[in-house]
């Protein structure tokens, strides 16, 4: 395979928006969908069947789903109810923070469950309500516990970004088909796009462990 073609004025014009695309849409879900996900836990761990049942339908049915299906139900028929088109950006924002949350939840579930009963027993000893109880005693450890598995399913939401590319939004791996078709090298193309997602999840991945170990040394 002839790969002269690469240049940083292939990269410049072409794939650095789509890089920069995935990155955003990475953040953005990760940050919608901790928040999104760890609410859908609380209600799970609620103990009222009013919160835990929808929140765990919620949960197993988009879990049970595929998100490339999830992705294109939302950007064909939302603008159908609507009456107006959402724009593939704007449905693949929507689309992973609604998907990743059933993923953060129970991340975030399995973390609070981690913690020692004993230590929710004494924050209601002190009179702690249970929200304070849980923004200040468990909530914080479980995030701690939990960190290096949800910098992992970042690493898999990054992967999963490529799946943008159904509905015609410029990601990285988009930036790179249409360098591709551009320079008359559509293989090419797509063997750098893999080279870069590769290198990029095993750097990160490589972080997360690291961080890992040190999580494990202050425990």
């Amino acid at each position: 395979m002839d790969l002269s073609f690469f240049s940083w004025d292939l990269i410049s014009k072409y794939v650095l928006n789509g890089f920069y695309f995935s990155l955003q849409l990475t953040f953005i879900s990760t940050l919608g969908g901790i928040v999104f996900g760890t609410l859908l836990a609380l209600m799970r761990l609620s103990g009222s069947p009013v919160l835990a049942i929808p929140a765990t339908v919620y949960v197993n049915g988009m879990r049970s789903i595929p998100l490339v299906m999830v992705i294109l139900w939302f950007f064909l028929l939302v603008p159908l109810i609507i009456g107006r088109p959402v724009g593939a950006e704007y449905s693949a924002i929507i689309t992973f923070i609604a998907f990743e949350a059933a993923y953060f939840s129970e991340i975030m579930r399995a973390g609070i469950q981690s913690i020692p009963r004993g230590q929710v027993y004494a924050g209601q000893a002190m009179g702690m309500t249970y929200a304070q109880n849980m923004r200040l005693v468990v909530l914080p450890q479980a995030f701690r516990n939990m960190l290096p598995v949800l910098l992992t399913q970042t690493i898999i939401l990054f992967q999963d970004t490529s799946l943008v590319y159904a509905i015609g939004a410029y990601d990285l791996l988009k930036g790179f088909v249409t360098a591709g078709k551009i320079y008359g090298r559509p293989e090419e193309s797509y063997l750098l796009a893999a080279v870069v997602y590769f290198l990029i999840c095993v750097a990160l991945s490589a972080l997360v462990k690291r961080l890992q170990a040190r999580i494990a040394i202050i425990r």
